[in-house]
């Protein structure tokens, strides 16, 4: 498989990572999670649904459960159910890296690469997650929807994640798994590098990619 790049060690590009399915495998537990959270409040989540909810952020995801199930939804309360089912099972099984995370960090690394991250995981469970897999060290910026007015697929986080790295978004690469983050880089003008995890990419997004590689080690 050809290289995304072959050397950037002249370069003074940027890379911006999404976190779940793209650095971590937690993409898998969203997938499986909310269908259970909603059965335990008696609605039922196809898996098709349940793939339309990847890295979809607020204030989207509370008006498309409101879609689906009315105005009465109360999605602070289901989404809350999910998350303690993901934090159970991260807590008895951890948190794995994607194929290939390390050995591109690593290369980004020696090249002086400045790698950062945008993600609709919060804060807190970011740095978490980040120190479970033993790559924080890598990233000079982490930058969370919490941190933004709306979130993926709006491009909010990827402008502000260029302000905080004083670039350019034509400067930027995001790299990105699921459609709401590549419309977001997208929209925020940077070149979208997209490593597909749960489903390859759609007619949807297949203009708005710059490159499409099977794991992730193959940018570099």
């Amino acid at each position: 498989m050809k290289k995304v790049f072959s050397d950037l060690s002249d370069s003074n590009i940027n890379l911006i990572f999404d976190l779940d399915g793209t650095l971590i495998d937690t993409e898998k537990l969203y997938r499986k999670y909310w269908p259970m959270a909603l059965a335990d409040y008696g609605y039922e989540l196809s898996d098709e649904r349940a793939l339309m909810l990847r890295s979809l952020g607020r204030p989207f995801a509370p008006r498309q459960f409101k879609d689906w199930y009315g105005e009465d939804f109360d999605y602070d309360l289901i989404r809350k159910r999910r998350k303690e089912y993901v934090e159970g099972h991260i807590e008895k099984y951890g948190v794995e890296l994607r194929p290939g995370v390390q050995e591109v960090l690593e290369r980004l690394k020696a090249q002086n690469i400045t790698v950062a991250i945008a993600t609709a995981t919060d804060l807190e469970r970011t740095e978490k997650y980040l120190k479970m897999t033993g790559i924080r060290e890598y990233f000079s910026h982490i930058i969370c929807a919490t941190m933004v007015k709306n979130g993926k697929p709006s491009p909010d986080i990827y402008e502000y994640a260029c302000k905080q790295l004083n670039a350019d978004p034509s400067n930027c690469y995001a790299v990105e798994d699921a459609p709401n983050g590549v419309k977001s880089a997208h929209a925020a003008g940077l070149k979208v590098i997209f490593v597909p995890d749960q489903a390859p990419a759609d007619d949807s997004i297949r203009d708005m990619i710059f490159a499409e590689i099977p794991i992730i080690s193959d940018i570099i």
